[in-house]
């Protein structure tokens, strides 16, 4: 899913970050891109961790969001996170909140990543929704067996 911020969308993160200079740091990029989440997700990992190298028909992207919903869709606190955070979407400590519990999240999993990532996918998470992000990346049902040789 190529979600994309609108300019207000990302002026009104940059008000409400105003104070965390990571997000602003990522704002900065997804300006840069035009809003667009994936190009500036995949700027900013390269800035962070030099050029990744991939297989030809992966998407560092779509492997970080499959990595993260293993993660996200199940854990009840993130998810109550993002509920307050809906209730109250001006609240700049709810926002910065998330993004941490996100920081958090993946590296207690294994996925250590910035804030400024973070920030981006909290941003689409918080465009697409949760629900919708955790049905979208769940791999097809009896796809398992591309994924793993037969005996």
């Amino acid at each position: 899913m190529d979600a994309q911020l609108s300019l207000t969308e990302i002026s009104v993160a940059r008000e409400i970050l105003q104070d965390y200079d990571p997000a602003q740091h990522a704002l900065n990029h997804l300006e840069k891109h035009n809003g667009k989440v994936e190009s500036a997700f995949a700027d900013l990992w390269i800035e962070k961790n030099g050029q990744p190298l991939m297989q030809q028909s992966k998407s560092l992207w779509q492997v970080t969001l499959k990595v993260l919903r293993e993660e996200l869709c199940g854990d009840d606190g993130f998810r109550g996170q993002l509920k307050e955070y809906n209730k109250n979407p001006g609240s700049s400590p709810l926002l910065t909140g998330l993004i941490i519990s996100l920081v958090g999240v993946a590296t207690a999993h294994g996925l250590a990543i910035d804030p400024a990532i973070a920030t981006v996918i909290v941003l689409y998470i918080l465009k697409i929704g949760l629900n919708i992000f955790c049905e979208y990346t769940e791999p097809p049902v009896g796809n398992s067996a591309t994924l793993a040789p037969e005996n």
